[in-house]
C-alpha cells in the first residue's frame, strides 16, 4: 500500500516539516517516532534513538479504537448488535450487588463512553488486585458513590473498553489479536510480532495495551480512513466505520481536544478529522479531506501542554499548508533529513557552571523514615556519568545516569509487571533512560524515563545543604509502577 516519496511530491513542504519537528524539540517533548503520509506515500518517517521502526510500542488508549473495530466485525458477522445489553452477554459475571445502571447499558453506550458505570470508585483495578479483571468490572460497579442512566452524557470509561475487548474474545472464541488478524490486520500487513498484553483473568488488556510498530498504526488508520477498505477490498462494513469516526456525542471541554466530540472509541478533531488517542501522546490522526495521515508516538505523561503542542502545530504547520504538488527543493529536503538523523530521546540539559558535586562525591546520606522507604543515598560522579546508590525495602540499588545525556539500562526496582498487567514478576526489570542536571549549585535533578512495555517518568530532586543536610523529593507519572518513588525525605551526611 505505502511507498516513499519526498514531501513536495504530495504537496507538503520539507521546510514546514522541519519547522514542526523543531517545535516539538523546543517544547522538550519525549518523542519516539513521527510518520507523515499522503496519497499512500510516506514522506516523513523518523525514530528518536534508541527507538526504531521495528520497536513494538505500547499504544495505551489507541488500543480502544482497535477494540471498536473488533466490535464492528462481530456486528457484521451477526454475533452482536449495538442494542444488546452487556449484562446479557456476560450473565455468569453478574452479581446481586452490580450497579442497576450498568445492567441497563448497551454496546452502543459503551462504544460512545456513555455508560452507567460509577464515576467515583474506591481505588481502581490495579489497587483492588482482583484476580479476574472482567469480574471486577461487574462486582465493583455496585460500590461506587454515583452512577448515571446510560446514554446521559460522555464520561470516559476505560474499564468498559476493556470489557468490550473481552466480549470480542468471548463471542469470537479467539484471542483479540487473532480475531482482528483474521478480519483485517493480516491483510493490511500488520507486523507478525504485534500483540496485546493481558489482564488478570486471561483477557487481552483491550483498553490500554496493544503492542505494535508505528508503521502498524499508520496502516490501521489508513484502513479506518478508507472506511474498512484495503486495496479495493471492503473488509468491514462501511456504514459502521463511517459511524465510528463520526461526532456521535459531545464531550466535556476540560481537556484538549475533547471539544471536538467522540465516536465509537475514536476522537474527533478539527476540520472533519479524527484520531486514535493514547495516554502519553500516542496519536494516529486522519485528515480525510486532504488524504493526510499522521502518527506520533512518545511518552509525555504529566506534560499538560504536550497534546496541544503536537496536534495544534501539526494542523497549523502541516495540514493547513498541504496542497498541490510542489517543485522539489533538494536543499530543504536535505536539511530536513540531516536534522532528523541527529535526533535522540529527550534528556536533561546542561547544568549550571558551579556545583557541589565535588563536595558530595561518594558521601553517604542517611535519611529519616520516609514514604519511599529509602534508608540512604550516595552519589558518585565520573565526568559525563554518575551513579546513584541507595537502599530501600528491596535492598541496595544502583541507578547509573548521564550528565546532560541519557544512560540506558534497567531500572533497579524488581518485580514490575511484564506480559500481565498488575502482576508482580520476580526477577523482572524494566528498561529505562536516565539523565541528570544541576538545576542550581546545590540542587541535582534526575530524569528517569521507563521505555519498555510500560512507559513512565520518575522525577527525582536532591538538595544538598551546607550544614550536611539533604532534602529529597520524588514524583512519578506512571500508571501502576514507580509507586515506591513518590514522596519527600530529609537526612544527614554520615559524620
Amino acid at each position: 500500500m505505502f511507498t516513499y516519496a519526498k514531501p513536495e511530491e504530495v504537496g507538503i513542504s520539507s521546510k514546514n516539516i522541519k519547522r514542526y519537528i523543531e517545535v516539538l524539540e523546543k517544547a522538550g517533548l519525549s518523542t519516539h517516532s513521527v510518520i507523515i503520509a499522503r496519497h499512500d506515500k510516506i514522506v516523513y518517517e523518523n525514530y528518536w534513538a534508541p527507538f526504531h521502526k521495528d520497536f513494538l510500542h505500547r499504544m495505551y488508549s489507541v488500543t480502544k479504537s482497535f477494540v471498536a473495530l473488533g466490535i464492528g466485525c462481530l456486528i457484521q458477522e451477526g454475533k452482536l448488535s449495538l442494542d444488546d445489553k452487556i449484562v446479557d452477554l456476560f450473565p455468569a459475571e453478574i452479581t446481586e450487588g452490580a450497579c442497576e445502571n450498568v445492567k441497563k447499558q448497551t454496546i452502543k453506550n459503551m462504544l460512545m463512553m456513555s455508560t452507567g458505570y460509577p464515576v467515583s470508585m474506591p481505588g481502581n483495578w490495579f489497587t483492588r488486585r482482583h484476580p479476574d479483571r472482567l469480574r471486577d468490572y461487574f462486582e465493583s460497579s455496585g460500590i461506587g458513590t454515583f452512577s448515571k442512566t446510560p446514554g446521559s452524557f460522555f464520561d470516559y470509561d476505560s474499564f468498559g473498553s476493556f470489557v468490550l475487548g473481552a466480549l470480542v474474545e468471548d463471542l469470537s472464541g479467539m484471542s483479540l489479536m487473532d480475531y482482528l488478524r483474521s478480519k483485517f490486520l493480516d491483510k493490511i500487513g500488520f507486523s507478525k510480532e504485534a500483540h496485546f498484553l493481558k489482564c488478570p483473568g486471561g483477557h487481552a488488556w483491550g483498553d490500554s495495551a496493544l503492542m505494535c510498530t508505528s508503521l502498524d498504526l499508520l496502516k490501521a488508520i489508513k484502513f479506518t480512513m478508507n472506511l474498512g477498505s484495503w486495496e479495493g477490498e471492503q473488509l468491514m462494513d462501511k456504514e459502521y466505520v463511517q459511524t465510528a469516526v463520526s461526532n456521535l456525542i459531545p464531550t466535556h471541554h476540560g481537556e484538549y481536544p475533547a471539544v471536538y466530540g467522540y465516536g465509537y472509541q475514536i476522537w474527533r478533531l478539527r476540520d472533519n478529522s479524527f484520531f486514535f488517542n493514547g495516554m502519553g501522546c500516542q496519536f494516529g490522526v486522519c485528515v480525510p479531506d486532504k488524504d493526510l495521515l499522521f502518527v506520533y508516538n512518545g511518552d509525555n505523561q504529566g506534560n499538560e501542554s504536550a497534546k496541544t503542542v503536537i496536534l495544534d502545530n501539526f494542523f497549523n504547520l502541516i495540514a493547513d499548508e498541504t496542497g498541490e504538488p510542489m517543485t522539489a527543493n533538494d536543499t530543504e529536503y536535505h536539511a530536513l533529513t540531516e536534522y532528523s538523523s541527529s535526533l535522540i530521546l529527550h534528556h536533561c540539559g546542561e547544568s549550571v557552571p558551579e556545583t557541589v558535586a565535588e563536595q558530595i562525591n561518594g558521601k553517604t546520606y542517611y535519611l529519616d523514615e520516609n514514604p519511599m522507604g529509602i534508608q540512604f543515598v550516595r552519589f558518585t560522579f565520573n565526568g559525563e556519568t554518575g551513579m546513584l546508590e541507595y537502599k530501600n525495602e528491596q535492598g541496595e540499588k544502583k541507578l547509573p545516569f548521564g550528565m546532560g545525556k541519557n544512560v540506558f539500562g534497567k531500572f533497579p526496582q524488581e518485580g514490575y509487571s511484564d506480559e500481565i498487567g498488575g502482576i508482580y514478576e520476580p526477577g523482572h526489570y524494566l528498561d529505562c533512560a536516565v539523565s541528570a542536571q544541576w538545576l542550581a549549585k546545590h540542587i541535582l535533578y534526575l530524569s528517569v524515563q521507563v521505555i519498555d512495555k510500560y512507559f513512565g517518568r520518575s522525577h527525582m530532586y536532591f538538595s544538598f545543604m551546607e550544614n550536611g543536610e539533604i532534602l529529597v523529593r520524588m514524583e512519578k507519572t506512571a500508571e501502576d509502577f514507580l509507586n515506591e518513588y513518590c514522596g519527600k525525605a530529609k537526612g544527614k551526611a554520615q559524620a
